[in-house]
């Protein structure tokens, strides 16, 4: 069946644009949910994102009964603090990632942390469904050893459901596999019986983390600083540029003199921020003053 534009005649066509589902997104629709999550959560919906848009937000409509993208839209902007505005935001965000991703990283967080005589706390302000934080914690015990027991991850997410994930720390074993058989051994338990097949976080591991769900845009952070590690990797990618530039202005002073930030392979905020400088491949430190 070929789609209509709302507030058309039955028998007229759909535009080109449209896309061909039982659900009705129209142009207008589309413009409307890219404010929406832009507005929220800071997030830039491209305009090649339409069919994903579509497949991850057609689940709330058919939830609700609902055949038209407009009448989903105009049933949260009546209720602003409707408890569905955490489903709209929980379904256009992104969650790829992976134990020990952009593995330089952690030998370079192993040295910084070494020789800290104190508790060492970290920031991951983008945790998803778990395995960064995890991986920052590993890292915690295998340079600390039983010191490490003091310090602690804060992970932080907009995600309520990728949190609940993380915090539940079981994941598939052909996931864990691609880890090295020391670190499967001692950081994971493996399953049995109607678990086979998947690997839970030790206590040892997932005691060091905390789970927030936090989101960048709010105008207070649920977190008290200053740490003295922030991983922000792959999440400044879905901002514009001012928005960015807002975000790592608070980083600072949630960061200590001498501590370390973290960005993605694809991101660089040399241009975008007088309040850190590189210090190596996608390594921050705090701009003198």
């Amino acid at each position: 069946m070929t789609q209509q534009r709302e507030g058309t005649d039955a028998s007229q066509w759909a535009s080109s644009s449209q896309i061909e589902r039982d659900l009705v997104l129209t142009d207008a629709d589309f413009t409307r949910i890219r404010e929406q999550i832009y507005l929220r959560a800071g997030i830039v919906l491209a305009e090649h994102k339409r069919e994903m848009v579509y497949s991850r937000l057609a689940k709330r409509l058919r939830h609700h009964g609902l055949t038209r993208f407009s009448d989903y839209l105009s049933r949260l902007e009546r209720q602003p603090d409707a408890k569905e505005w955490e489903a709209f935001t929980n379904a256009l965000t992104t969650n790829l990632t992976a134990f020990f991703r952009e593995a330089h990283h952690f030998p370079l967080l192993a040295e910084h942390i070494k020789h800290k005589t104190g508790p060492v706390n970290v920031w991951c302000s983008a945790a998803s469904t778990g395995e960064e934080p995890y991986s920052i914690a590993m890292t915690l015990l295998e340079t600390l050893g039983p010191k490490a027991s003091q310090s602690k991850v804060v992970a932080t997410d907009i995600d309520t459901e990728a949190l609940q994930k993380a915090r539940a720390g079981v994941y598939p074993l052909e996931q864990v596999n691609k880890l090295d058989e020391v670190r499967v051994k001692r950081f994971f338990q493996k399953g049995a019986g109607r678990r086979l097949g998947l690997a839970r976080i030790r206590p040892e591991v997932s005691e060091l983390v905390e789970f927030l769900p936090l989101n960048l845009l709010a105008p207070q952070w649920p977190i008290k600083g200053p740490f003295d590690v922030i991983f922000c990797r792959n999440i400044m990618i879905y901002f514009d540029k001012d928005t960015q530039a807002k975000i790592l202005k608070r980083f600072a002073p949630m960061l200590k003199p001498d501590g370390i930030l973290f960005a993605g392979h694809s991101e660089n905020f040399s241009y975008i921020s007088s309040e850190f400088k590189l210090r190596g491949q996608t390594v921050y430190t705090l701009a003198p003053k």
